[in-house]
């Protein structure tokens, strides 16, 4: 009979709640407006010749290059940050070598470790999810080969500085250490070029929040170009899509929109603390697009406050089953007019457990 690895069968199932998401859709962190009119644009002109052909993916890395001020050679455009992390798993872990993860944070680092038979060790974020580096250092050992931190971290919305990175990366310099700056954005500092003090640290974007490309699944890794030499090895030549790069092009020119949603976006992170704090819910506050927080002390009291929300046409995540995260929900920030439809609901479902409370 023919069985999967051991690694395979032991790994946990990641299964985003993609069903029934109708209403608006706070729970995803995706961009709710959409795409600039341009990708659409560039949509409209494919033809069927382009469509035929193997994608190229060459000549956008190069513009994309030209726009993270980085060269072609350490850049490889990826199937969304999801395959960057993979892809980086697969170069650079052998079955029982070491890997860090600072827990709560996105749950794919988890899968592609394990799937790669490496022994995960988990790093708890510290009290109010304070980034510690100490910890993570004292955490690395000779087996330790790659190193996972989401600056901004999902779900918690808090930040590292630059330089404790590479305080980081120094302290393990045979890891890979992959920043994973998807929500860059609504935050603004990057360790895009630091691969030059220190040769094993990564960068990944993606383009599927601020540029509203999620569907198209896009992102970039970037890094040392010797190292990036041996990550394109493992890489696939047409990981991409030709339908995507042709959009991206298109949605990299298109900077004021952007802009204007990322303004947009921080105004109604603002107003959702505030609203937050006068509801006296507390929550974290955010350097990316959506907020923490704990609407009560149980799960069920995160999975009454989704579906109170729900009702009201709104939708949030429960991220009740993250590591310190009981009784948390994540709503993320949409722009301006969806951040009114948001904050109304908010204080029609907070009135209702409010009166529930009353009651009892």
């Amino acid at each position: 009979m023919l069985r999967s690895r051991e690694a395979v069968e032991t790994l946990p199932a990641y299964h985003p709640p993609l069903a029934g998401r109708t209403g608006l859709r706070l729970d995803f962190n995706e961009n709710t407006e959409g795409c600039s009119p341009r990708v659409l644009e560039g949509l409209r002109s494919l033809d069927r010749e382009q469509l035929a052909k193997y994608p190229e993916r060459e000549p956008v890395e190069a513009i994309v290059a030209d726009f993270l001020k980085v060269e072609p050679a350490e850049l490889l455009l990826t199937n969304g940050v999801d395959e960057a992390i993979h892809l980086l798993c697969q170069t650079y872990l052998e079955p029982g070598d070491g890997a860090l993860i600072v827990v709560p944070t996105y749950s794919m680092y988890r899968i592609y470790v394990m799937a790669a038979a490496a022994e995960l060790v988990n790093v708890p974020l510290g009290d109010g999810f304070q980034f510690s580096t100490e910890s993570v250092i004292a955490a690395i050992t000779r087996r330790t080969r790659f190193i996972a931190i989401a600056n901004p971290n999902n779900p918690t919305g808090t930040v590292v500085r630059p330089a404790e990175l590479l305080l980081i990366a120094r302290s393990a310099p045979e890891a890979a250490v992959l920043v994973d700056e998807a929500y860059f954005e609504f935050y603004g500092q990057t360790m895009l070029n630091q691969w030059q003090r220190s040769a094993n640290i990564f960068v990944a974007r993606t383009f599927s929040k601020a540029y509203g490309l999620a569907g198209l699944r896009l992102g970039v890794l970037a890094g040392d170009r010797e190292q990036m030499r041996a990550v394109r090895r493992v890489s696939s030549p047409y990981n991409v899509n030709a339908v995507a790069l042709a959009c991206l092009p298109e949605a990299l020119a298109d900077q004021a929109y952007v802009s204007r949603y990322v303004e947009e976006i921080l105004e109604t992170r603002t107003r959702l603390e505030r609203a937050l704090g006068a509801h006296r819910i507390p929550f974290w506050p955010s350097q990316a697009n959506f907020v923490l927080a704990r609407v009560g002390p149980s799960r069920a009291d995160a999975a009454s406050f989704v579906d109170g929300m729900r009702r009201h046409g709104i939708l949030v995540r429960d991220r009740s089953s993250d590591c310190g995260c009981e009784g948390c929900v994540r709503i993320t920030c949409g722009p301006r007019e969806h951040g009114d439809r948001l904050l109304a609901a908010l204080a029609k479902v907070s009135g209702e457990r409010g009166a529930v409370q009353g009651a009892l």
